[in-house]
């Protein structure tokens, strides 16, 4: 019998154990291990409830338009439980005012010259910028070179500092200057050569995104433990080995030596480690892989969510929450006003709000050392300030991602490329996954995990033969 053991019980580990089991031929007997080492399964897929209220304390919703989401959800039969977000107006936190960001933009970026004329954020000087354009070509810039660089010197420096940059860093944690076209919006590239201006090429293909920019994300009436729980339930077959932690991974002949935190030990056949990547260096401890695992970096950040016994109707009208940009008195990076966005998440119309403090932000250590009842005043500063509300929150509740956000920068895809030549070569039948590498959105761990397993199928059929 083969085994097939899979490290991390997030939603990239899940999936491929799902994808494996719907493909794997049958009447062959394959043995199923997932590790994980919390209690739970689901990784950074997590929800919580207390007063009402249901809270993500990592991801909070699903991208619906990746092709391999709805898919999924279709396999599981668990359509009936889908919740779409309520659509509304996103704000930008400046000089202590919320101004809200334009429609008909994509992170920030103006897809027509109305969307462009709108904006409160930008100058009629740098509206002008924005519109050279189209007299600028092309002749340096390709999807490996840096988005702010290449927003910058197309659109000028104006609007990527007041209306882009905000967003986009909302979105992908790091500097825009360090972060690829590639890893981000790789289509302005295209854009920019076939059309001769990012906005055209936006008019040119606007049916794709305004059929996008309505309920464009997803979650489940119980939150997103629920998609977590139901592919859990659908694998009877696995063997969860929860609270128990991987230490080590080690190759023996034609096999690997898997031994766990309870001192057992098995032998494995192939090998997922669908883990961050500080856990895959401790895991495998082999410094001839530490070079390129050490090029892989991450982002850290403090979420925080207050609920109130307070109507959510006190918010401004269609408003689902703001981005702080420059000249705000505000602490935190962005909040997401969570009980209007998604209703499903206050079971009684309470307001409910989360706020994002990312280490980019000036006073990030300083908060990292913070207890919660220190955090919670600042907090509760920041919702005084932007919504003018004094009262107590009824619950509180603080997740702390320390080191825990993959950085797309310039270097990750050289990194990567290096990386699985290496491990193909030193550590056949072993893979790496999830978000550490292979895209941080869940609808790419979802994918990524529907890779995975397919790769698992081939190394299964070339040890039987």
């Amino acid at each position: 019998m083969k085994t097939v053991v899979v490290v991390g019980g997030g939603i990239t580990g899940l999936c491929t154990l799902h994808y494996l089991k719907r493909q794997a031929p049958s009447g062959e007997p394959i043995r199923y291990i997932l590790a994980e080492k919390n209690s739970y399964m689901g990784g950074k897929m997590h929800t919580v409830r207390e007063s009402g209220f249901i809270m993500e304390t990592g991801a909070d919703s699903i991208v619906a338009r990746h092709p391999n989401v709805l898919e999924l959800i279709k396999e599981l039969d668990f359509e009936s439980e889908l919740v779409y977000n309520e659509t509304g107006i996103s704000y930008i936190h400046t000089n202590n005012e919320l101004h809200a960001i334009p429609a008909g933009s994509t992170f920030g970026i103006p897809m027509s010259l109305e969307s462009l004329q709108a904006s409160t954020l930008v100058s009629e000087e740098g509206k002008q910028r924005v519109l050279q354009d189209a007299e600028i070509p092309n002749d340096r810039f390709t999807k490996d070179s840096s988005i702010g660089d290449f927003l910058e010197y197309f659109l000028g420096k104006e609007i990527v500092e007041k209306q882009i940059a905000p967003v986009l860093a909302g979105v992908y944690s790091g500097d825009l200057y360090q972060l690829s076209l590639a890893s981000t919006l790789p289509y302005l590239v295209d854009y920019k050569d076939k059309y001769g201006s990012i906005m055209k090429g936006f008019e040119a293909n606007r049916e794709q995104f305004d059929k996008a920019a309505n309920k464009k994300f997803i979650s489940f009436r119980n939150g997103l433990s629920a998609l977590i729980n139901r592919l859990e339930e659908l694998l009877p077959e696995v063997e969860f080995y929860k609270n128990i932690e991987t230490t080590s991974v080690k190759k023996n002949g034609a096999l690997y030596n898997v031994k766990f935190s309870n001192g057992e030990m098995v032998q494995a056949d192939v090998v997922v480690l669908a883990v961050p990547n500080n856990v895959v260096k401790s895991i495998l401890n082999d410094e001839e892989l530490d070079r390129d695992l050490g090029k892989f970096t991450n982002a850290s950040a403090l979420t925080m969510y207050l609920g109130f016994s307070l109507p959510d109707s006190i918010l401004p009208a269609d408003g689902t929450g703001f981005i702080v940009s420059h000249n705000s008195g505000l602490v935190c990076n962005a909040s997401t006003w969570t009980s209007r966005k998604w209703k499903h998440t206050s079971s009684d119309g309470n307001l409910l709000v989360r706020l994002f403090y990312k280490n980019t932000n000036p006073r990030y250590e300083e908060l990292a050392a913070m207890t919660t009842e220190e955090l919670t005043k600042v907090a509760l500063e920041d919702v005084k300030l932007s919504l003018n509300i004094q009262d107590e929150p009824i619950v509180v509740n603080v997740a702390r991602w320390i080191n825990m956000m993959p950085k797309y920068d310039l270097a990750h895809k050289e990194a990567l490329d290096s990386l699985l030549v290496d491990l193909n070569s030193k550590y056949p039948n072993l893979y790496i996954a999830g978000s550490s590498y292979f895209g941080v959105g869940i609808g790419a761990c979802i994918e990524n995990g529907k890779n995975t397993a397919d790769k698992i199928l081939k190394s299964l059929a070339a040890i039987q033969k």
